[in-house]
């Protein structure tokens, strides 16, 4: 039954895919990838919490607190909070700066402000650097959803008809069937964490739950807990935007006030996170012995849930691992075809991305099976990385007049430095190493910057 279940959502998927090919008015480049901006409040909604709200939702958070107990829930849920003020602000400037320099990808923000090839190139070559990791993660955590659900599939053919779909959901309209797909895997999900949390409560009790999990995970912070927490909140919340994929996904929006609405209920999704604690502390009360911490939501609803819904769960699952590896490809193609591929026309673009997007998921399923470990520790420095564009960004949101060598000079600096940090283990004292290569980021470019311009009012002028 579980099985008929979780079938007949991913083909209903499929069909949502084909029906959004309705709304496109045309075929070019900027449709396919941005939907021409003509999203409203609904689609870009789903679109970008669809995101957000991604597989490590039901794995990673929920693995968290069984492992680390609430004190690792402060910081996960607070920089997300934190950062949807942020966003707010700083969102519907984004959407303003792609209008203005026709944009479809983070680094067509860059060329249109700098006029740098320099600085395009570099922020194109390492956000794609970055994001490489994050389609692993994707297909990690459906093999681990799927063994947690006791569904032992073997994990090439799991990672082969994942990247099938996520490349079928593309090629049929482009972004516009993965904000289609988006709303049913957002319903899904929330369903599914619901329907667990209350089963936990129902059958387990929250008093009993919570009081069993206490004896097993501490509920007290350190001050380095509390130093880690607070500057990875802070640090994390100004990267949240800097994802190219979620920049990308602003630029799909009819106006700026279109992402204002978005981001003021975008905070209604945390009300699904307390069942997500029930279902993990439900796993830490019964003692369960879990292969990994990843499936402690899975495995409160194996035990809790009747098959049917257990299927709901699966597709649940599949679908927030599909749609962020479908909107990673989708972000990872035109930075290729736009960015990096010189003097390749708009009529080109689109047919080249899809091969672009096949070869990444390719590799992406080669590097899942092969060093599973090595893309869970590049997961790490991910949000490093890209946070490290931030700077830059302001400067093209506000329209200031910055070097565009001073700004490249930054960005390249944070990144090498975050990368030695991480691979080295510097103890910092529980300081979050992003924050600070962030303040290099900044030291730098503002120096450099400072320097050019000393250097051009002193050269010689030639009348």
């Amino acid at each position: 039954m579980a099985t008929a279940v979780f079938l007949g959502f991913i083909i209903f998927s499929l069909y949502l895919a084909i029906r959004s090919k309705k709304g496109a008015s045309k075929k070019d480049v900027h449709d396919f990838f941005v939907a021409s901006g003509q999203f409203g409040a609904c689609l870009v909604f789903f679109l970008t919490a669809g995101e957000i709200y991604s597989i490590g939702t039901m794995v990673g958070f929920p693995g968290g607190i069984y492992a680390k107990g609430p004190t690792y829930g402060i910081w996960f849920l607070g920089y997300i909070l934190l950062a949807y003020p942020l966003g707010y602000f700083i969102g519907p400037k984004i959407w303003e700066a792609g209008k203005r320099h026709n944009a479809i990808t983070l680094p067509d923000l860059f060329k249109g402000h700098y006029h740098s090839r320099l600085l395009e190139v570099l922020v194109a070559a390492t956000a794609i650097l970055f994001l490489l990791p994050w389609g692993e993660l994707q297909f990690l955590g459906l093999i681990a959803a799927f063994k947690g659900l006791g569904w032992n599939l073997e994990p090439i053919y799991l990672v082969l008809i994942a990247a099938l779909l996520a490349f079928t959901y593309i090629t049929i309209s482009g972004v516009r069937s993965t904000a289609y797909i988006a709303i049913l895997k957002d319903i899904l999900m929330v369903v599914a964490i619901i329907v667990t949390g209350v089963a936990v409560a129902s059958q387990a009790g929250v008093s009993h739950v919570f009081h069993a999990a206490s004896e097993h995970v501490s509920n007290v912070m350190n001050a380095r807990q509390l130093t880690f927490s607070m500057s990875t909140m802070l640090f994390q919340a100004l990267g949240f935007y800097m994802l190219p994929v979620g920049v990308q996904f602003f630029f799909t929006a009819n106006s700026g006030n279109t992402i204002r609405r978005t981001q003021m209920a975008m905070p209604l999704y945390m009300l699904m996170y307390p069942f997500l604690v029930l279902a993990s502390y439900y796993a830490l009360s019964q003692s369960l012995h879990l292969a990994s911490p990843n499936e402690a939501f899975f495995a409160a609803a194996t035990r809790l849930l009747p098959d049917w819904l257990l299927g709901l769960v699966a597709a649940a699952a599949s679908l927030s691992g599909l749609l962020v590896l479908a909107g990673l490809s989708l972000s990872i193609g035109p930075i290729v075809t736009r960015n990096l591929l010189p003097n390749l026309p708009e009529s080109r673009q689109k047919r080249t991305a899809k091969i672009v997007i096949a070869i990444y998921l390719l590799v992406s399923i080669v590097m899942t099976l092969s060093t599973p470990n090595l893309m869970l520790t590049l997961v790490n420095t991910t949000l490093y990385g890209v946070t490290q564009f931030f700077p830059g960004v302001l400067i093209v949101l506000l329209s200031l007049r910055v070097r565009a060598g001073a700004v490249a000079l930054g960005i390249l600096v944070g990144q090498v430095l975050a990368i030695i940090l991480y691979v080295r283990q510097v103890d910092l004292g529980g300081f979050n190493l992003g924050l600070l290569c962030l303040a290099v980021n900044v030291l730098v470019m503002v120096s450099a910057n400072a320097v050019a311009k000393v250097a051009s009012f002193s050269a010689p002028r030639h009348s």
